[in-house]
């Protein structure tokens, strides 16, 4: 979560889920249909409008909307004091203690309570006849969720029951919202790691050198021909691999074919992993087998009596990412202690609470902050909720959990 958008990305075995499509010049930014579908392989992710610079308003039926207009970099939130009225999310989040004003963005950006209260009350306190902060909450609530429906939807078109998962949270403004979020969706684990707020542009410059090549070969398994097959994929690995060579002559690479296949009548496929003995095979019998097993992870059952058809083939050749480590989770040990508290809103409890201010480069291994809290680094800040404890972990992130009082109960506005 970010200045403008939220991204929601399901990662099952440590390998996030990727899509064929992506949709280009949209005539409304986050309706899909609404633009030019383009075939090029992409994360698949679900974006909404949901960032700390979207815009709050009342509409017609007089209800609290927010975004997907955003007020961006400039003129940014009401509290940026650079010409902006309109109230953001990030104004929300000011009036609800969720912010330092004389701390934000490491000291570098003072902001004013003054301007945020202003544009909240103006343009959604008045027309709602709710208090400063009422409405603040309102806005944050709704934005919240906006993002928890949203990945509700993703988990449902994916088959998945995100209790079982837990969150990562990077951008900016995720570390502010995500226990909010971990509320909401029943997800008993949050962790933020180091360097959340510039998190993309980490994962940017630790990916390996990567090429998906694509091509559009349409088959019938009742008339699969091996040849053909074999063709296709010689030739996706050949031009995968002269890209990836064009970047790295000499690491060792590895190589992910897949087939995106239907039943026949079907308008949507789904990805199909195959080996290279799956490949190479003289008959259609094992590939068969793969379809049936994903399409039952899938869906919970196949379709009897009717054909399969692979409508296109890709070939993904990377370098090898270096090897990840588990690391042993580390218990609680011991309390941080800060002289540094502030007023913090609790969404759940719909009121102020005395919040114990902690900052992150003063955590070490298995230090334990119990909610409600808030801790500090240059870039973001983590909002610990009440019935939440964070651990500091070995490997620098920051672990968040249900602690044994933790109520989890919800709230609605």
């Amino acid at each position: 979560m970010g200045g403008t958008t939220a991204k929601i990305c399901l990662i099952k075995d440590q390998t996030p889920k990727t899509s064929t499509t992506f949709e280009v010049a949209r005539t409304t930014r986050f309706k899909k249909g609404s633009g030019m579908p383009i075939s090029i392989p992409v994360i698949e992710m679900v974006e909404i409008g949901a960032g700390g610079g979207s815009l709050a308003h009342v509409d017609s039926l007089q209800q609290i909307r927010v975004g997907p207009e955003s007020a961006g970099s400039e003129p940014g939130p009401a509290c940026y004091q650079q010409g902006g009225e309109r109230p953001a999310v990030t104004d929300a989040d000011l009036l609800l203690g969720r912010l330092d004003p004389e701390n934000f963005a490491g000291g570098s950006i003072r902001l004013s309570r003054e301007c945020s209260s202003a544009a909240v009350k103006q343009h959604v306190g008045v027309a709602l006849e709710l208090d400063e902060t009422t409405a603040a909450f309102g806005i944050s609530e709704v934005v919240d969720e906006n993002m928890a429906n949203a990945a509700r939807v993703h988990a449902v078109e994916n088959g998945e029951d995100l209790s079982g998962y837990s969150m990562i949270a990077f951008g900016g403004a995720a570390p502010l919202h995500a226990g909010r979020l971990c509320e909401k969706l029943g997800i008993e684990r949050l962790l933020v790691p180091p360097g959340a707020g510039v998190g993309s542009a980490i994962g940017f410059l630790r990916a390996p050198f990567s090429f998906e090549a694509t091509r559009s070969s349409y088959m019938r398994l009742s008339a699969y021909d091996p040849e053909a097959v074999r063709r296709v994929l010689d030739e996706l690995v050949q031009e995968a691999e002269a890209f990836v060579r064009s970047c790295d002559t000499d690491s060792p690479l590895t190589l992910e074919r897949k087939a995106y296949m239907r039943f026949v009548g079907q308008g949507w496929e789904i990805p199909v992993s195959l080996s290279e003995a799956d490949a190479q095979a003289a008959d259609s019998s094992a590939v068969s087998a793969r379809f049936e097993s994903a399409y039952r992870a899938l869906f919970g059952r196949t379709v009897e009596g009717l054909d399969v058809e692979i409508t296109s083939w890709s070939v993904r050749v990377s370098t090898p990412v270096p090897p990840v480590m588990p690391v042993e989770a580390v218990p609680a040990q011991r309390e941080a202690v800060s002289d540094q508290q502030r007023a913090l809103f609790d969404p759940v409890g719909q009121r102020f609470d005395e919040a114990q201010v902690i900052d992150r480069n003063a955590l070490e291994p298995g230090m334990a902050v119990t909610g409600p809290a808030v801790i500090v680094e240059s870039e973001t800040s983590i909002i610990v909720p009440p019935g939440f404890q964070a651990v500091m972990q070995t490997d620098g992130c920051v672990m968040l959990g249900r602690n044994a009082t933790g109520s989890g109960s919800e709230a609605t506005i």
